[in-house]
């Protein structure tokens, strides 16, 4: 079974529909699958139409994501190559924009034009983006950085920090405990969002287990994974959003 209309014209309906009723974005995509014949949202993205690409896939759970979150949020978002992670936090990115908020994304991986490439091919408002989004690829990217680029960032403005593992990459930087420690403390005092992306350990085996979970994040340098709030984890084009213990 097939929606009746593509998923990126019932984004935009449900977009509409959220600002015409007041409903919270994450209920108007529901209505609007329930209309379709499905349980849910996710339920049409990840069950019912497996054919449908990860962009639509993850784009649609970005935006039940986004609504889940709160300033001051400390969240890791966990995937193995491949899975989606960046375009999840694009997508993520994309939300903040289109409701008006600022974001920014800090990567030490893609570069600006990458960047802006697949938030065009995810939907972002273009219209938006040049005064509402920065995206910083400095090789100087660490803890500090962050925050002296967010201090005057509006309370529920997103970031996206592409990636964990590589904030202490150079030997100037501090160690990565105290820089999680660094961006906790400033998220919760400014209520900006904070996305760290992470990498997955190896071991980690799909056929065990459907998601990986905070066992399985990769960690080359102690962190206390217990400083993040939230913890969103990908495999196979779907996601589970989950409080940390």
């Amino acid at each position: 079974m097939k929606p009746s209309i593509p998923i990126h014209r019932l984004r935009r309906q449900a977009r509409l529909l959220s600002r015409q009723q007041g409903l919270p974005l994450h209920a108007a995509l529901d209505r609007l699958a329930a209309a379709e014949g499905f349980r849910s949202w996710s339920h049409m993205m990840a069950d019912a139409t497996p054919a449908a690409s990860l962009d639509d896939r993850l784009s649609g759970s970005a935006a039940q994501v986004h609504a889940r979150l709160a300033p001051g949020d400390l969240v890791l978002l966990g995937a193995r190559p491949g899975e989606g992670k960046t375009l999840m936090s694009l997508g993520l990115v994309a939300e903040a924009v289109n409701a008006g908020h600022r974001a920014a994304f800090f990567t030490l991986e893609a570069t600006q034009r990458n960047v802006m490439d697949r938030l065009d091919r995810i939907g972002a408002d273009s219209s938006k983006l040049q005064d509402l989004l920065v995206i910083d690829c400095s090789d100087a990217i660490h803890a500090d950085h962050v925050v002296r680029t967010l201090e005057s960032s509006p309370r529920g403005t997103l970031a996206v920090i592409d990636y964990l593992q590589l904030l202490d990459q150079r030997r100037e930087n501090p160690p990565l405990a105290d820089q999680v420690r660094t961006l906790q403390t400033f998220a919760q005092r400014s209520g900006v969002i904070i996305v760290l992306l992470s990498q997955i350990d190896r071991s980690y085996d799909p056929s065990v287990k459907p998601f990986p979970d905070i066992d399985d994040v990769r960690l080359p340098n102690p962190v206390d994974l217990a400083l993040f709030d939230r913890l969103c984890f990908l495999n196979d084009g779907a996601v589970r959003l989950q409080e940390a213990a």
